[in-house]
């Protein structure tokens, strides 16, 4: 019946009691060294999966650094080689030392990272404003020189110039010179001829007055003459007086003729005469005039072309102090420009390939902390599992 179920579910009940309170005292020291065992073997499986974990991470990395070359991680990859391994026989948890060892790998390659793009941005700045330096410092030095060869060769052109201005204006003086000398003798010549022409158209004239005056007088006036004469012979007894005198009026006139054609012909070589002195006159006036001007024109154009080569001598002198100021200042910016080539430019790697492997070798070695910090509470073995089957 029930009451009798009842009694004997708790008398069952306080046999399973007292049994487990007997296999309680008797399994005391059984237990303490099962539970010493367990944790023992734990910590060995745990040790032995942190070895194998290591040894993977180190794998990694010394794998990281023959993809990229790199001395620095190879480096590393026998340290944490070594870490492991002496954790492995001591017992020890390698991955503090493990991740600082890649920790610290990290912060200096970002470190390199970052003073290698300071040095790029510096280099590209400097190699830019250098190059726009030199390359305006050449423009302006090429500019100085074309403007002294150009001036100095228009200054080569005027002196030329000016030189034959002047034997021009010489050899101009020289023939007014002669021709003044020429003019002066030609009209002395003249002066000497008319006065000779003169002297000889007035003797002619005073000739032809005199027969004129001669043969137009009466006989009576000569007869008296020669009466007159024949009284002083009277009273010199002279013998008696020849036939009387008549004047030759027809061989007067022929002589008269005579003297007035001669007298006709000087006066119209004097008149000739006088007419070409008069022209050669001009003609010299006209000349001199004529020389006088070209003279002034090109005694202009000597000052003008002379104080223009001189004032083109002085700018070739200040181009040329320029030009050397500049000169130097290129010869020193190409000196800086090439010290910074060979800082910036002749390198054996690009920075943009530098900068590549730097991102590699860090993103590798950034992998391999997430490695270790993921494996914080789990399962070595089983993580390791899990990463070699992801990779």
């Amino acid at each position: 019946d029930h009451e009798a179920t009842v009694a004997g579910r708790k008398k069952e009940l306080e046999v399973i009691a007292q049994t487990k309170k007997v296999i309680q005292s008797s399994m005391v020291g059984s237990a303490s060294f099962l539970q010493t065992k367990m944790a023992t073997g734990a910590r060995q499986r745990q040790s032995d999966s942190n070895a194998a974990l290591g040894k993977q991470v180190a794998s990694m990395v010394k794998e990281l650094a023959t993809e990229q070359k790199s001395p620095a991680l190879t480096q590393l990859a026998s340290r944490l080689s070594a870490v492991v391994r002496y954790s492995a026989r001591n017992g020890d948890d390698p991955f503090a030392k493990v991740k600082q060892l890649i920790s610290d790998m990290i912060n200096k390659l970002m470190s390199e990272a970052t003073d290698e793009a300071k040095e790029k941005a510096y280099c590209d700045g400097e190699l830019r404003k250098t190059s726009d330096q030199k390359g305006e410092l050449e423009d302006t030095a090429e500019g100085l020189k074309g403007k002294i060869d150009q001036a100095a060769a228009d200054s080569v052109t005027l002196k030329s110039e000016v030189k034959e201005l002047q034997s021009e204006l010489a050899e101009l003086a020289s023939q007014q010179a002669e021709m003044d000398d020429a003019r002066r003798t030609s009209h002395e010549v003249f002066v000497k001829s008319k006065a000779d022409l003169q002297q000889g158209l007035d003797g002619i004239r005073s000739a032809i007055r005199i027969l004129r005056e001669y043969y137009a007088s009466d006989d009576s006036g000569d007869a008296a003459l020669l009466q007159s004469g024949e009284d002083m012979g009277d009273e010199m007894a002279q013998p008696a007086a020849p036939q009387k005198f008549k004047k030759s009026r027809g061989a007067g006139d022929t002589i008269i003729g005579l003297l007035e054609v001669v007298e006709s012909d000087l006066a119209k070589t004097m008149a000739e005469e006088e007419t070409e002195e008069a022209g050669r006159d001009m003609e010299y006036q006209k000349t001199t005039q004529e020389n006088k001007v070209i003279n002034s024109m090109k005694t202009k154009d000597v000052e003008y072309k002379t104080q223009e080569y001189k004032s083109l001598d002085k700018a070739i002198t200040d181009l040329s102090a320029d030009f050397d100021t500049t000169n130097q200042e290129l010869v020193a910016v190409r000196e800086y420009f090439g010290k910074l080539k060979d800082r910036c430019v002749a390198k054996p790697e690009p920075y943009a390939e530098r900068m590549k492997r730097r991102q590699k070798e860090i993103q590798g070695l950034k992998e391999a902390v997430n490695i270790l910090e993921s494996s914080n509470g789990k399962s070595g073995g089983s993580f390791l599992q899990r990463h070699r089957g992801g990779r």
